[in-house]
């Protein structure tokens, strides 16, 4: 089943990310998440990769565990830095024999050499030129990343448009967004993505928060902005984990009910391998509705 055509005819949809474990302890463990979220009929989910190729076999298994033990529709995510272009054929021709349809074509982040990011002056790959070879292998449904904040590398949000239309233009689907803590960012972006000509799905990405020292590493790295709405509020409250969570849940719950009430009928969810918080705000929205009947 195609990703862009299932979006297309519902004209919504609801979908999970995952990260493959590096342990065969902790995919177990992903697995038993999995199976609690495959009741919530998700439309899909996604598996990401690795800079550089890094986690590209574990991945693959994953995707191809997904597909062979459950009933979702799983889509790799597969970057191209740092990797050559007989490499990628290789992984998407066993893509192709296994059976898998969609793909989320990226970059991919740069290795980090002490916690710099370093960009090969040689990379000649993009998501754009990925698509592209992608393409020459199957007839894969293609999405691709986008940035309502603007990429950490654009100098302009003007340039980031740019690169955001190549990609669209290229063959993507749908597109699905780094994750963002005000709504202002994403209706920024989707009015630029109008503006652009750009008229495919812009699928919000959802980030749960669950530990706020986590999340600030993770917006200091892909440059997200915390409001400092969330800090003071996650700042308050006591040490105990149970009350941090149930303050997590109720900020996602109120930032997913604002884009609902502005009419975005899409949600992906970063589940960072866990059920019980994405399965808690799923249903204080009730999008079930938007699932896979």
């Amino acid at each position: 089943m195609k990703i862009g055509q299932i979006i297309k005819e519902k004209g919504a949809s609801l979908s999970f990310e995952f990260f493959p474990p590096k342990e065969k302890a902790q995919e177990d463990r992903l697995f038993e998440n999995i199976t609690k979220l495959e009741k919530l009929k998700p439309d899909f989910v996604s598996v990401t990769y690795g800079a550089g190729g890094g986690t590209s076999k574990n991945t693959s298994q994953i995707i191809k565990r997904i597909k062979r033990e459950t009933k979702l529709l799983p889509m790799p995510h597969l970057t191209c830095i740092n990797q050559g272009t007989e490499e990628l054929v290789a992984i998407l021709e066993d893509y192709k024999k296994a059976g898998i349809e969609n793909l989320l074509a990226l970059r991919g982040d740069p290795p980090e050499v002490h916690g710099v990011p370093i960009v090969p002056k040689d990379v000649k790959c993009h998501a754009n030129e990925l698509e592209k070879l992608a393409a020459g292998v199957s007839d894969f449904s293609i999405g691709v990343a986008g940035y309502p904040e603007g990429h950490l590398e654009s100098p302009d949000l003007k340039t980031d448009m740019k690169y955001m239309k190549l990609k669209v233009d290229a063959g993507a689907e749908f597109i699905i967004t780094q994750m963002f803590f005000d709504n202002r960012y994403y209706y920024g972006f989707v009015e630029r993505c109008e503006k652009a000509g750009i008229n495919v799905p812009v699928i919000p990405g959802i980030m749960p928060i669950v530990d706020i020292s986590r999340i600030k590493t993770f917006c200091d790295k892909c440059g997200a902005t915390l409001p400092d709405r969330i800090s003071q509020r996650l700042s308050k409250l006591g040490p105990t984990v149970g009350e941090a969570e149930e303050a997590g849940i109720e900020i996602i719950t109120e930032q997913c009910a604002d884009l609902m009430e502005h009419g975005v009928p899409y949600f992906h969810f970063f589940t960072l391998n866990q059920a019980n918080f994405v399965t808690r705000v799923i249903n204080n929205l009730g999008l079930r509705e938007l699932s896979r009947k």
